[in-house]
């Protein structure tokens, strides 16, 4: 929970007595690898915070490919839009690539937390808009990249990453075959 408040403290200030509440608000779950945060289809019911872990966000094209469009590692806030309320329901899977360990809210507790500390909705923003460009800036260059410079460019986004990820969701990631990856890895020696 420390994690989960002290992320939320560079965002914004918050009292003893708000973190408290924040406290008692929030529960502590485990994902296995392969467990779902959240699965396509099904109606989204909590809002989740990566203590420990990487989990990924994938979905399918039209063509039944699995495609990787985002990682999730530690200290990141898993949102599912600005209103909490709304019955969301997403069209992307969230999946834990190893063990991960979640500080998670459920939309009532979310909502009450929101409901009675005030100033908590700008805190949200300023984190969604970090977020959303830091997704942006790493996903724009890939387009017009060459294979070996949209590895070179992971590796130095996400070094942590580089060895807790199967090559292949790496690759989906890139928009580039496993066996492309597989290249690439060889010629950079």
């Amino acid at each position: 929970m420390e994690e989960f408040l002290d992320f939320m403290l560079q965002f914004g200030h918050l009292n003893q007595q708000q973190m408290d509440l924040i406290t008692k608000k929030a529960e502590t779950i485990e994902l296995s690898t392969d467990d779902y945060f959240w699965e396509a289809g099904k109606p989204i019911n909590h809002v989740g915070f990566t203590k420990k872990g990487v989990l990924r966000v994938y979905y399918y094209n039209n063509q039944g490919e699995e495609i990787t469009r985002y990682f999730i590692e530690e200290n990141l806030l898993i949102l599912y839009g600005h209103d909490i309320g709304s019955n969301y329901v997403p069209s992307e899977y969230v999946q834990a690539i190893e063990p991960c360990e979640l500080v998670v809210f459920s939309k009532k507790n979310w909502r009450d937390i929101s409901e009675t500390i005030v100033g908590w909705e700008a805190i949200v923003q300023k984190i969604v808009a970090k977020q959303q460009k830091e997704k942006l800036e790493r996903r724009s260059p890939l387009i017009e990249q060459d294979a070996k410079t949209r590895y070179l460019g992971f590796m130095q986004k996400f070094p942590n990453l580089v060895n807790r990820i199967p090559l292949s969701y790496v690759a989906s990631y890139l928009g580039i075959t496993q066996s492309t990856l597989s290249r690439v890895r060889k010629r950079i020696g």
